[in-house]
């Protein structure tokens, strides 16, 4: 699988588990969209910027999916989350040599938990994820875990 050498755009999200979706929590002038996934819980997706790139609704799509896999698959690990856990991606367009390529950056923040058992539920939520599932192998994805 190749990497992007030079990054040429980016689209980026975070994503939170809005557990009053009559309260709206994005910035003025910011792109805040809710969505669900599977009519599970809404998962509210804020945007940087009022315009958003094709880059940022991927990654606005997929943080939905992603957010939500990521609570099922603590359920499946008999993991408790902190209600402020949240899921940061950036999707990278951009070239190596000739070949244009995606790439993607999550960072899980997960207060209070061991880096090891975030690790491991982030790892389950890929495999379960459709929109990471799509993609493995094909672009080049990093997960970062943030446990403070």
């Amino acid at each position: 699988m190749e990497k992007i050498e030079t990054i040429l755009a980016s689209g980026r999200t975070h994503a939170t588990v809005n557990r009053e979706s009559h309260v709206r929590r994005g910035k003025f002038g910011a792109y805040n969209l809710t969505l669900s996934a599977a009519g599970l819980e809404t998962i509210e997706y804020i945007g940087i910027d009022p315009h958003p790139k094709a880059e940022r609704l991927f990654a606005g799509a997929w943080s939905a999916c992603y957010t939500t896999v990521f609570g099922m698959a603590a359920q499946l690990k008999k993991v408790t989350l902190p209600p402020d856990y949240s899921v940061d991606i950036k999707v990278n367009i951009g070239q190596t040599d000739a070949a244009w390529l995606l790439g993607a950056e999550f960072t899980v923040r997960v207060p209070g938990l061991s880096k090891d058992v975030v690790e491991s539920v982030a790892h389950l939520a890929h495999q379960i994820c459709p929109y990471s599932k799509s993609v493995h192998g094909n672009i080049d994805v990093v997960t970062n875990v943030v446990t403070v």
